[in-house]
């Protein structure tokens, strides 16, 4: 087993966030390339009318919500893992970092298994409830059905690098999601188009290479736990449920859970008003979108380095520390994310135009690039949303931040969006009023409106330091 980690580290703020924030940024980039990817495989799919190929994207756009809000499910394991790990290893209590690790890992498959059971029987209702209809429809349920059969994979997977991160450890998950990568590309285009005699398995096989390149990297990170990494180690003994532990697990874990699960919720909500505009708008949303979360990964990463820190440091009794590196990892961040913005303002078209480079397409980038170049003026406020709340996470603070983000979306975005995409408003027995009729451009106005309210309160709330007394 390796030796654990050094009890201090003494590099500046800025050394040991990047250090941590790199490697994190990496893995959700090379998630980006899987993403790419399908997206590439999904604007290539087989047509008779080369004008049915927005049917797949629109599918791909549903379906890459639908995982989103399934994958928002794993915070119900992976926060509280993180928080805990790294308030023991701070303490440099690693008896129970590894009791943490032994019950986040069996946490992470249970839930898994029930979100499967639950996805399997609610995809068909949950696809139509969001307004796709037709082939479209029929092809995201394709599409999606192979994810949920190996959820619990993924989930478990994700469950391992979490305690890893509060370990301070992100370079594993690098090299695990390294691999997942490179298995997933050839994986999804051999399943979708074949392989010699063989004719594939259609626009399933995509999303089947996808979960059988998680399947592998879950086995790899469970074998690197059970020797020990990072001053962790998976013992069979730590599998056991331990009620008290899983107690204070899920009490970090279940609000950032309902806090994840409903922004996922009030995010197909949002999607579902977007559908109702088509399937051009639906696709331009979706490739709008994958180019956004550009910038939203990159807060990602640097928010896991101010959970780890923060955590890590409130563990060896250092609140002021913890600040600090909060503050650093969100200057970071926001600087990183301002720069790619700057390159969607410049460089929208050609974005669009790697996935929409066919004549019948036109329609989809003349939507999609004017809300592309729109959310590059939402990034300063987009940092501070994600990394201040991964920030409070880290410190057990998740509580509050459930009430901001039921604000953002219930008090701005999805009413402002119904306002700026229709012609007219029902207000049920009080009759109706006129919308804008601004389609898709009115929706992405309400959605960086939202991100710039939740912004300023993740900043508040982070700047009054409430979160250093709180207990985990």
């Amino acid at each position: 087993m390796e030796a654990p980690p050094p009890a201090r580290d003494e590099r500046p703020i800025w050394r040991t966030v990047l250090a941590l924030a790199l490697p994190a940024m990496a893995q959700q980039y090379l998630l980006v390339l899987v993403r790419l990817s399908d997206q590439y495989l999904a604007d290539n799919f087989p047509v008779a009318d080369p004008a049915d190929r927005k049917t797949y994207l629109a599918a791909l756009n549903t379906a890459g919500y639908l995982y989103w809000f399934v994958s928002s499910y794993t915070v119900v394991v992976s926060v509280g893992a993180t928080a805990l790990v790294a308030r023991f290893v701070g303490a440099r209590d690693f008896a129970l970092a590894h009791r943490v690790t032994g019950q986040a890992i069996m946490l992470g498959a249970a839930l898994g298994l029930v979100g499967t059971i639950a996805a399997l029987l609610g995809l068909p209702h949950l696809v139509g409830a969001l307004q796709l209809t037709g082939n479209a429809a029929a092809a995201a349920v394709e599409f999606l059905t192979p994810l949920a059969v190996l959820l619990a994979f993924q989930i478990t997977e994700s469950a391992c690098i979490a305690c890893l991160a509060g370990a301070g450890d992100t370079r594993t998950g690098l090299k695990v999601l390294g691999l997942v990568a490179v298995l997933n590309i050839p994986l999804a285009w051999g399943l979708c188009f074949g392989v010699g005699s063989w004719g594939g398995l259609g626009f399933a096989g995509i999303s089947l290479g996808t979960g059988l390149s998680h399947v592998t990297g879950c086995a790899v990170l469970l074998v690197v736990l059970a020797r020990g990494k990072s001053g962790l180690k998976l013992r069979l003994a730590n599998l056991v449920p331990d009620a008290a532990l899983l107690r204070r697990l899920l009490w970090v874990s279940v609000p950032a859970g309902v806090d994840s699960m409903s922004v996922a919720l009030c995010q197909l909500w949002f999607l579902s008003l977007v559908n109702r505009l088509g399937d051009t708008a639906t696709a331009a949303h979706g490739i709008a979108l994958l180019w956004e979360s550009l910038g939203f990964l990159a807060g990602g990463a640097f928010g896991t380095a101010a959970m780890a820190l923060i955590g890590q440091n409130l563990g060896a009794g250092n609140p002021a520390r913890a600040a600090r590196c909060g503050w650093v990892a969100f200057q970071m961040g926001a600087a990183a994310m301002v720069a790619m913005g700057a390159s969607w303002l410049l460089f929208a078209e050609p974005m669009f135009r790697l996935f929409c480079h066919e004549e019948a397409s036109q329609p989809v980038v003349d939507a999609g690039v004017p809300v592309l170049r729109l959310i590059a003026v939402a990034m300063p406020a987009l940092a501070s949303q994600i990394i201040f709340t991964a920030a409070l996470r880290g410190a057990g603070d998740t509580r509050v931040p459930v009430l901001i983000s039921w604000v953002g979306f219930l008090g701005v975005r999805l009413p402002l969006a119904h306002l700026l995409t229709m012609p007219e408003v029902s207000l049920g027995p009080l009759g109706s009023v006129p919308g804008w009729d601004l389609g898709l451009y009115g929706a992405w106005v309400a959605m960086c409106t939202d991100i710039w309210v939740r912004g300023s309160f993740f900043a508040v709330r982070f700047a009054s330091g409430r979160w250093k007394r709180i207990e985990v």
